[in-house]
């Protein structure tokens, strides 16, 4: 699923400094995805909107409002995130492009018909607000679990200016319609996001279309039972429940939190440098896609055609060293890239914290979660070589312990005060990546062995 990545590294191969911020700009923007810019794009709306609405808790009520509605959409799709991507690997690999579009429709209409199930749940039993904030939470909540799902796709295609193009234009709706509709109050605000998130979803799967032809339009093979991979259910379910534990202990703890509406809290002490550090991690998953994807994906081509195809050992274990070299040349590069942006953000963190408008005193937490979501990147790109090795259980493993022990580390930092918040997620990122680290190197050495007995 790695074609964008293949085209985006054509840009480098004009070796010039241009080309290179070229390509790793549109990686960056890419890689990132709709959480990141979708934070971007509500932070600017909040900022946008503060002169023109004058209960300014009405913009804290909005960015709460899509800040639940961004968590809990993932935390249901990562049941079927890497499931669906899975079965749409195997379709490519076996030059089915003919059902994929079908598949495609198929998991939209059941996580449209899920999510609509579950938010009609949820708002009837916990919330009693106005219908139209209600209605309008719903929308958003469906259209962006479909919008996770056709996300899926975009490492898969080659046409990376129509993507950028459409994410300017798409984050362009949510900011200028959240501003013109703000005299609404956070009605409008909320349906600005969710006509800027219906156009990234229409836009995203007309690009799939034009891709993708099929021959019919509708299909739920991949629900066949030889084709659900109940252990990728289960991993993106703990790895979405492990990024936002943390921050769900801190909302629904008295102390750190406060009530902002409905049933919905928020913790301004941990809120907003958690999500401000993971603007940081955009430079990190550019390299991520053009290395971890794009190169290591060859070379992982290259060394199983060469099983399949009945090379010698020698050149087997070759092409295995190879691969091994670009593993450990894109952890080196993400660890290079991402540490820049730790120690640039380290040395003017107070000074960019101003420039926003928070409190310096909000410092040391920001630092913390610089480093923990630095890891996160690893961690991403960890699971990453897991998957396009099959090793499931590995990876379902890695991101439970995530999950545990991102939960445990937060409450036990809770208990030691407010010194140590943030300690939590960050230690948690650092156990984890260095576990899957240990674990991917035990593997890579009886990778050929294990390949071979396997048949």
């Amino acid at each position: 699923m790695a074609g964008i990545g293949f085209e985006i590294r054509k840009i480098l191969e004009r070796n010039t400094y241009v080309s290179i911020l070229e390509a790793y700009g549109l990686a960056g923007i890419i890689s990132s995805g709709p959480w990141v810019l979708s934070v971007i794009g509500v932070l600017i709306i909040g900022v946008s909107t503060q002169s023109l609405i004058k209960d300014q808790f009405l913009i804290v009520q909005y960015l709460v409002s899509v800040t639940y509605l961004m968590a809990c959409s993932l935390i249901l799709t990562g049941l079927l995130q890497l499931m669906f991507t899975r079965f749409i690997a195997d379709r490519l690999f076996e030059e089915r492009k003919n059902i994929i579009l079908p598949n495609l429709m198929g998991a939209i209409w059941l996580v449209t018909c899920l999510s609509f199930v579950f938010g009609v749940i949820v708002l009837g039993l916990l919330f009693d607000e106005s219908l139209r904030y209600e209605m309008l939470m719903l929308s958003n909540f469906v259209v962006l679990c479909d919008l996770w799902i056709v996300v899926i796709f975009l490492s898969s295609m080659k046409v990376y200016l129509k993507i950028v193009g459409m994410f300017f234009l798409g984050y362009s709706i949510a900011v200028l319609s959240s501003v013109a509709l703000s005299g609404f109050g956070i009605d409008g605000l909320l349906l600005g996001i969710l006509l800027g998130h219906s156009f990234l979803f229409f836009g995203f799967f007309y690009i799939i279309i034009r891709e993708y032809p099929g021959t019919h339009f509708l299909s739920f093979e991949f629900l066949q039972s030889d084709k659900i991979y109940v252990s990728l259910m289960f991993t993106g379910l703990f790895f979405n429940l492990g990024v936002w534990v943390d921050k769900f202990v801190f909302w629904f703890t008295d102390n750190t939190s406060q009530h902002v509406i409905g049933p919905l809290r928020a913790s301004i002490i941990y809120d907003l440098p958690i999500f401000l550090a993971y603007l940081s991690i955009i430079p990190g998953m550019a390299v991520f896609l053009v290395r971890m994807e794009a190169d290591f994906a060859e070379q992982y081509d290259n060394f199983y055609n060469a099983i399949r195809n009945g090379d010698t050992l020698k050149h087997i274990q070759y092409k295995k060293r190879r691969m091994i070299y670009t593993i450990k040349q894109g952890v080196f590069e993400i660890f290079k890239v991402q540490g820049i942006t730790v120690v640039v953000l380290l040395l003017w963190g107070r000074e960019i914290l101003a420039l926003v408008g928070i409190s310096p005193l909000y410092a040391r937490l920001f630092y913390v979660d610089v480093v923990a979501v630095s890891m996160q990147v690893l961690l991403l790109s960890i699971l990453n070589v897991f998957f396009y090795l099959d090793c499931r259980r590995m990876a379902l493993f890695i991101c439970f312990l995530f999950m545990v022990s991102n939960l445990l580390l937060t409450l036990l930092s809770l208990e030691l005060g407010v010194s140590f918040y943030g300690y939590g997620y960050a230690v948690s990122a650092v156990l984890v990546s260095v576990t899957g680290l240990l674990l991917l190197s035990s593997k890579l050495k009886r990778l050929e062995y294990e390949t071979f007995m396997l048949q």
